[in-house]
């Protein structure tokens, strides 16, 4: 799933142009919005999204979903949402680590993806253009859906994962970590993976290895690493995902800041 934040200052157009670009993703995939409740967009979600060609929409409080059912935070919203949903708009976060269309003087985090004074001054096909070239939002539900989605999913009777996530601590004593962040070698990573998936899914019985490493900061107790394996049987899915996961550790140019309570340094091994 692709997520675009639009973050924007009082008075810029913010409803209209998450209206044009609700109606050009509908065309391409499922949408869905979530509104803040201190932004304009939240006036008209609901209805208004919905005929302009959203699958789904929300309206978060900053204590959580204001609808019925329990409180949930953004990036729980849209957990839930990326196995079923091929884009998101998010407007009024402007502290999300998201690509981001900034309007007017608005602060923001993530990365500005298009900037105007107004939302009728972005151009939504480029605006579009450069989502589709963003990372996705992926999860761990997300890759497994699609590998059930396989043309060759009638042939497995196993699906195995692994998660890897941010520890807090690595014994009682340690200074708590509050985050990581990852960077790495676009083209020379994606080679990379692109050639441990092709290796493992040549074995006998496995039928589709999905792979993808979060990059940016991540918080602690959040995912970062996904392996999913669709194989026939449950021994050669355990074994490839074990592969995988540590083939991408060795072999996949990934780097990582650790940052605690107390300090923050660069970790020189590979993830």
């Amino acid at each position: 799933m692709h997520v675009l934040g639009i973050v924007g200052t009082a008075d810029v157009e913010t409803t209209r142009l998450v209206e044009t670009l609700t109606d050009r993703l509908a065309d391409r995939g499922r949408v869905a919005t979530i509104a803040s409740t201190r932004s304009e967009m939240s006036k008209a979600t609901g209805p208004t999204y919905r005929e302009s060609g959203a699958t789904s929409s929300y309206e978060l409080s900053e204590d959580g979903w204001t609808g019925a059912g329990e409180n949930r935070t953004l990036a729980e919203t849209l957990d839930d949402l990326a196995p079923t949903h091929e884009y998101a708009l998010v407007e009024g976060f402007p502290e999300a680590a998201i690509p981001q269309v900034v309007l007017g003087d608005a602060e923001y985090a993530g990365e500005a993806i298009a900037m105007g004074d107004r939302g009728d001054a972005i151009d939504p096909e480029g605006a579009i253009d450069a989502l589709e070239a963003s990372e996705p939002y992926v999860t761990l539900e997300s890759l497994v859906r699609r590998a059930k989605g396989s043309p060759r999913a009638d042939r497995a009777g196993a699906i195995a994962t692994f998660t890897g996530r941010v520890r807090k601590k690595d014994s009682a004593d340690d200074a708590p970590t509050e985050f990581l962040e990852f960077e790495t070698y676009e083209g020379v990573a994606q080679q990379r993976f692109t050639t441990i998936r092709e290796e493992l899914e040549a074995r006998e019985g496995i039928y589709e290895v999905l792979m993808h490493h979060r990059t940016g900061v991540i918080e602690a107790g959040a995912d970062i690493v996904f392996v999913v394996v669709l194989a026939g049987h449950r021994k050669e899915a355990f074994r490839a995902v074990e592969d995988g996961i540590d083939r991408l550790k060795d072999e996949v140019p990934i780097f990582k800041k650790e940052v605690t309570a107390d300090e923050e340094f660069w970790v020189h091994t590979r993830v």
